[in-house]
């Protein structure tokens, strides 16, 4: 008897600390292979994967107001690095392991990547290819784990898979805490009234409305398989 997978179409959001390695800062190829060598082993799954994609290991808009720049500038120069990191990932998905990907910016830039068209990014997924989500939300001062949450509501996904650099939520920090609590499982308000900054609050009221699950785990070897096939330790929020 064939069993049935639990998810159809997945949104796997990354930041972009993750491309860049140990340091976490500009583009590692050997991080940037992992990753990538990760998303191909999701996708034979037979499920249809779009992520979205941070800019922070090449430009966070949000730190440069400690220099007073102007904070719309700085976002729209984050959003800009999304381009680069999802462009980075499309090359390595398609030459090195041979699968068909599309970047979607939300920021139209036609002589790199396709403009964002919602019913074009479903049948780009429904055609077995990955989409890349990138631009953030196309606007100033909303992070990418927003255009996560509205990018998934928008295809109608399944599940967000966040994957992180620590294997699920916390009550703090657990690298300077070792004490620090994890929680198995958690409700969209307990998430933001206790506090937790795994998403912000815009993104985890989006994912709310359109009840959306989010599993917070470790990116590291067979996470990503784990994590559909339901092995995955982590943390639920839902």
């Amino acid at each position: 008897m064939e069993t049935k997978a639990p998810y159809k179409r997945i949104l796997l959001k990354l930041s972009g600390e993750m491309l860049g390695g140990e340091g976490g800062i500009g583009i590692d190829g050997d991080a940037l292979e992992q990753i990538a060598s990760e998303i191909k082993s999701l996708h034979s799954c037979n499920v249809q994967v779009a992520i979205v994609i941070g800019g922070g290991n090449i430009w966070r808009g949000a730190s440069a107001v400690k220099w007073d720049m102007d904070r719309t500038a700085a976002d729209y120069m984050g959003m800009l690095a999304t381009v680069i990191n999802a462009m980075a990932l499309q090359n390595i998905l398609e030459s090195k392991f041979d699968v068909y990907t599309r970047v979607m910016s939300a920021i139209h830039m036609q002589e790199l990547v396709e403009p964002y068209i919602k019913r074009k990014a479903v049948k780009h997924l429904e055609k077995g290819r990955i989409v890349i989500f990138a631009g953030g939300t196309g606007n100033p001062f909303f992070t990418t784990d927003t255009a996560a949450s509205l990018r998934a509501r928008e295809i109608s996904a399944d599940v967000i898979f966040k994957a992180t650099k620590v294997d699920g939520i916390y009550d703090s920090d657990p690298t300077k805490n070792s004490k620090a609590k994890k929680f198995d499982e958690l409700s969209y308000l307990e998430t933001v009234s206790k506090g937790l900054k795994i998403m912000d609050a815009t993104a985890l009221t989006l994912c709310m409305e359109s009840d959306i699950p989010i599993l917070v785990f470790k990116m590291e070897n067979g996470s990503l398989k784990k994590a559909f096939s339901g092995t995955q330790t982590g943390t639920i929020v839902r």
